[in-house]
């Protein structure tokens, strides 16, 4: 379990990795105090190769690491991959490996569990426990132990282990288009795009009058600016609740920022303030001008709850009949939008979701379909 910290060795393990047909991946990093997350150690196994390479070492080039991630011939394997990608997006240049699997999407997919923790699938599938002990440890600190160390490498020889398992039984349920179709998600640039003036879009909106959405936008837009330039948390900048609230008052001057419930004592003489005011006074006095283009959600059409919960009662029944897990086939947000419209623009009345349950649930609000109960059960008949 020797940790690769020289270029030479990182080298010979990432060519040795590039030879096998499919590699295991993961990662270890810190960002409880920071925006942009500390990369402490790379994990990978493939074949005979087991390794752990520390990002932190004096003068180590990932390169040939980042050259592994590209490289197409070679599936590279994840478990619940989102935060690993946006590290190697960030640091890889706008890397994003290709092509992908995400063993917790193929979990969902064959029914095993909503968004199933590693460990509840290793054992599962391979009938092995995983060790918790250094779960919560300082991956930052060096040297590291030998249980640290053994714990990193089992997420990837475990997971090495369990890819062939997972992906048969996809191909034997004709499944493996499924998760094809998600893997389009995690390879979309857009995932991890970190856009100041996009921010805006992560908060609820409360109002939406052109002065107030302008100003919440450009309130968001200067928390993320801080938040990447200070290398800070963005609610460690100021909370989303501040955000609104600076919406609400629409400060301009520092005698403004004061009253402020969210506003630190003396923030308003400090030059992250004086940006924050320039930011808002940028956009004040054409707030039409600046204010994102948002739309008030229509009201839903009489009858629209109890179909929702109709709806509901049958992706249930439809996913336990087929062995996936709800979720990957419908949000109730697709539900809803389905109870409004039988051309709602959702995943659900796409692809093989529309397959298995779309038209299913269409039939159903025409009155095609009955749920009943049988035996304790519910079943769907045709009408």
């Amino acid at each position: 379990m020797n940790v690769i910290t020289t270029n030479d060795a990182l080298a010979e393990a990432c060519t040795a990795l590039r030879q096998c047909d499919f590699v295991a991946i993961d990662t270890e990093f810190m960002r409880e105090s920071t925006y942009w997350p500390i990369l402490c150690l790379i994990q990978a196994a493939g074949g005979e190769t087991e390794v752990l390479i520390d990002p932190m070492a004096d003068g180590i080039d990932l390169q040939p690491f980042f050259d592994l991630l590209a490289d197409e011939s070679v599936m590279k394997v994840f478990h619940a991959a989102r935060q690993d990608l946006e590290i190697f997006y960030h640091k890889g240049e706008q890397l994003i490996p290709k092509p992908m699997f995400d063993s917790q999407i193929a979990a969902m997919a064959l029914g095993l569990g909503d968004s199933i923790a590693y460990d509840n699938l290793v054992r599962m599938v391979l009938n092995r426990n995983v060790e918790k002990g250094a779960r919560f440890t300082d991956w930052a600190r060096r040297p590291l132990s030998d249980s640290q160390k053994g714990y990193a490498l089992a997420d990837v020889t475990h997971l090495r282990d369990m890819y062939p398992i997972l992906r048969d039984r996809l191909d034997e349920q004709d499944r493996l288009s499924w998760v094809a179709e998600e893997m389009g998600i995690l390879c979309n640039p857009a995932t991890y795009a970190l856009d100041p003036d996009e921010q805006w879009k992560r908060l609820k909106l409360r109002k939406t009058t052109p002065k107030w959405l302008a100003v919440l936008k450009a309130s968001a837009a200067w928390r993320e600016r801080e938040a990447q330039t200070r290398d800070m948390p963005r609610q460690r900048v100021i909370k989303d609740e501040g955000l609104y609230e600076l919406a609400h008052a629409a400060p301009t001057t520092p005698e403004q920022l004061v009253p402020l419930r969210s506003v630190p004592r003396g923030f308003e003489r400090s030059k992250p303030a004086e940006r924050l005011l320039d930011a808002i006074k940028a956009v004040i006095d054409d707030p039409k001008r600046h204010a994102p283009k948002v739309t008030p959600p229509a009201p839903p059409p009489a009858g629209a709850g109890p179909t929702t919960e109709l709806l509901k009662v049958l992706l249930k029944l439809v996913a336990d009949d087929i062995g996936v897990a709800p979720r990957l086939i419908a949000t109730v947000p697709d539900l809803e939008a389905i109870a409004a419209s039988d051309t709602a623009d959702v995943a659900a009345l796409k692809g093989w979701r529309r397959e298995v349950f779309g038209e299913t649930a269409l039939r159903l609000k025409r009155g095609k379909i009955a749920l009943l109960l049988q035996g304790g059960k519910v079943v769907a008949r045709d009408l």
